[in-house]
């Protein structure tokens, strides 16, 4: 049984062959990751993950697949991340917005170069929604449904 369990959304934007990425503090160490984070409260997975794209990056994006769902035990920690993972382009970026403060940069990398670099990526999940992305594993964002209360199902 995991000690905790978080629920955490991530964005590929792909563009001219480089991907968005965020170098970024975790536990003491610089790390290479999608813009990601946890979802809030009352928020859906859609909006969590152009929020997080944002805050992380300033860049705003428009989701436009449904990448998946991966579950990933950190032993670091001992808890249990389920992401959920969209694709985005980009729409355009805002130079002043003020980024979270564990983030270092937001950088385009290849995917040659983070292949070359597998100790910098925060876990394996990086790299496998990559694939995912490059393979055309793409699903509709319909997959995702959002009822509020009082909705029917």
């Amino acid at each position: 049984m995991p000690d905790q369990i978080h629920l955490t959304v991530a964005t590929v934007i792909h563009r001219d062959g480089k991907f968005l990425m965020v170098r970024e503090r975790d536990r003491g160490r610089e790390v290479i990751n999608q813009p990601a984070g946890h979802v809030e409260p009352g928020e859906t997975l859609q909006q969590a993950a152009l929020r997080e794209t944002y805050e992380e990056t300033g860049w705003r994006v428009e989701l436009t697949d449904f990448l998946g769902i991966s579950t990933y035990h950190a032993a670091a920690n001992g808890a249990t991340y389920y992401r959920v993972s969209f694709a985005a382009s980009a729409l355009g970026e805002d130079r002043h917005a003020v980024l979270d403060p564990d983030i270092i940069a937001a950088h385009w990398l290849t995917p040659e170069a983070l292949r070359a670099a597998p100790e910098l990526l925060r876990s394996p999940l990086v790299m496998k929604v990559i694939d995912d992305f490059l393979a055309g594993r793409f699903y509709p964002l319909d997959l995702v449904s959002n009822l509020h209360h009082g909705d029917s199902a």
